[in-house]
């Protein structure tokens, strides 16, 4: 399946040994570049350009694109206890209401993961010691809740970049150094950072692999809105795991931060829901370091137990489609991506 071009843009950045060196992912370019790659795709030729005549030649009467579609599913029982048992023809997969056939399925427990860190180290992070809580949790991560096959990466963002701090590596040393040299500066992108990072992290080795958002919610330097973050990270086969660490609820707080009026301790809340609702992955809202670990521990444990299930979609455009999966097996809650 070809690949989209900002998809092309960002993979023809990362494969450049300069630009990997520098290890600088310029969001407001990429994101520019994407916005411009969505638009462009609705609204043809701009207002006033000259169009040039053609001679009308004969349409296809049919354009489909194949694409292979692969989703991380996650089913509980009503007590929240996995469900490890289910069989390929347990699951009924629809895509826009239709049924689809299901062409790959795996269900390994003991499968290594890929998970990429994707850190906030804005000047808000280093109130009420967020940022050395974060730290030290992530040392842990790495150290003791991760098994010694599982890949782990690390990028950080503010104002305005994202930094590939340490890349997806069994080996442990370069997350580690990475974390203990990064400071809390600068204001939060928050936005651009959910929509550029995705696609970093499917780039990993496994086939088990998510998104963990590390933030305390501030939003008030991005290019682009929540619902435009979104509609880029949803492409993206990668459920994203948001920790909203420490949010802030106090008026005055969240005054020094503001630069829209939706800057609000609801709003925030509502945004990460969104980000992970949308992509299949949970969201955690947490105020002490215990709390922290026991999240990360628990984002091991559920990836460790997911079914990738694997069917083939023909799209004739590009309009978003609606994924649901069901099982007649019994009475399970099952969370995966909402669609692509």
């Amino acid at each position: 399946m070809p690949e989209c071009p900002p998809c092309a843009i960002f993979k023809m950045i990362m494969s450049v040994p300069e630009l990997r060196t520098c290890r600088k992912i310029s969001i407001i370019l990429w994101f520019v570049f994407w916005l411009g790659f969505l638009s462009g795709a609705q609204n043809g030729l701009a207002a006033g350009q000259e169009k040039p005549q053609k001679i009308q030649q004969p349409r296809a009467a049919y354009n489909v694109t194949v694409n292979a579609i692969t989703i991380a599913v996650t089913v509980q029982d009503k007590k929240g206890r996995y469900v490890n048992d289910l069989e390929e023809k347990d699951f009924i997969v629809y895509e826009n209401g239709e049924r689809k056939t299901i062409n790959y399925f795996q269900h390994d427990q003991s499968a290594p993961l890929s998970l990429t860190v994707l850190l906030d180290v804005s000047g808000s992070m280093a109130l009420e010691d967020k940022f050395e809580d974060c730290r030290r949790a992530l040392q842990v991560l790495a150290e003791k809740i991760l098994s010694p096959r599982d890949e782990l990466a690390l990028l950080v963002f503010a104002d305005g970049e994202v930094e590939v701090a340490a890349r997806h590596q069994v080996d442990r040393s370069a997350f580690l150094e990475a974390l203990n040299n990064e400071k809390a500066y600068g204001k939060t992108a928050l936005n651009d950072a959910v929509a550029v990072s995705p696609q970093y992290a499917v780039r990993a080795r496994n086939e088990k692999r998510a998104l963990i958002l590390i933030t305390d919610g501030i939003e008030n330097d991005s290019q682009s809105s929540a619902d435009q973050a979104l509609e880029i990270a949803r492409r993206v086969d990668v459920p994203i795991y948001v920790i909203g660490y420490r949010i802030p609820r106090a008026e005055e707080i969240l005054a020094r931060h503001r630069r829209r009026a939706g800057l609000t301790t609801i709003g925030i809340v509502e945004t990460l829901n969104l980000f992970a609702g949308a992509t299949g992955g949970q969201a955690f809202f947490l105020d002490d370091l215990e709390s922290l670990l026991a999240t990360l521990y628990e984002i091991k444990k559920e990836q460790s137990h997911q079914y990738i299930i694997g069917y083939t979609s023909y799209k004739e455009d590009d309009r978003y489609r609606r994924i649901l999966v069901t099982t007649p097996r019994g009475n399970y809650r099952i969370r995966t991506r909402q669609g692509y």
